[in-house]
């Protein structure tokens, strides 16, 4: 049951080329940077990520896609990220670009193995329709384009069905883990790495504060061990690197 791994590199090793990856975090806040600088450091590329944005301010995913390690991206957000931008209008990079509720859905789907859904966000859009730009072919022409989704009617309202997204690997941050996989999130970290770390078929964890089992009140639990494969125990200095997107202050 003692799922810790010593250091992000063990608890990556195995992740392969081409790997499909569900990533935690809600623009900066929450995003598993140790374990993403971990994958870099092994130059693993041709990935698959979902995650809710890919990173900002030279930091979380950001660093995999300015290397050319990430081939397609499942997202909801792109702003704050020009080398993103840069490579979706260039044809270097496919984007598939969801509703961010649907986004989470996907992923609490996957992991709770419900293979597809029906939603009413999107309908009557290019998300039901078909025809989003998934890639680009540099010269602003569109190679290749989302296909029509099934529409169909429940009391008078139409609905989109979206299916479940499972992947090989996940990777989170998580405020506080026990040797068993239980985490707890601290804020708006919790917007997507519980969903990200249901959707991995291996659940990687990075934990800023790593506690013996029963130190977590089991009310307080956010996320089961069940879907955690490998803990990993950040050290203080590792907890507190925390980026700050947009700093604000007053007079």
């Amino acid at each position: 049951m003692d799922k810790v791994v010593v250091t992000a590199a063990e608890a990556v090793a195995d992740v392969p080329e081409g790997a499909s990856l569900a990533v935690g975090g809600f623009g900066l806040s929450g995003v598993p940077g140790v374990l993403i600088g971990a994958l870099y450091e092994r130059g693993v590329g041709g990935l698959s990520v979902v995650s809710n944005n890919c990173g900002a301010m030279e930091t979380g995913l950001a660093v995999l896609l300015a290397a050319g390690r990430i081939t397609r991206v499942t997202g909801s957000y792109i702003g704050g990220n020009k080398e993103f931008a840069r490579q979706y209008l260039a044809g270097e990079l496919e984007l598939e670009l969801i509703p961010q509720g649907t986004l989470a859905e996907r992923l609490r789907a996957g992991g709770a193995g419900i293979p597809a859904f029906y939603t009413p966000a999107g309908v009557g859009t290019q998300v039901a329709d078909g025809g989003l730009p998934w890639r680009y072919d540099g010269s602003g022409g569109v190679a290749l384009a989302s296909p029509a989704k099934e529409v169909r009617d429940f009391e008078g309202t139409e609905y989109v069905l979206e299916r479940g997204i499972r992947t090989d690997f996940a990777l989170v941050r998580a405020a506080r883990g026990d040797r068993h996989g239980n985490l707890v999130f601290n804020k708006s970290t919790r917007n997507f790495n519980p969903l990200a770390a249901m959707a991995g078929r291996v659940t990687v964890a990075e934990v800023e504060e790593l506690v013996e089992p029963g130190e977590i009140d089991p009310d307080a639990v956010h996320l089961p061990g069940i879907f955690v494969q490998r803990v990993v125990a950040l050290t203080a200095e590792q907890a507190g690197d925390k980026k700050i997107e947009q700093r604000t202050v007053s007079s």
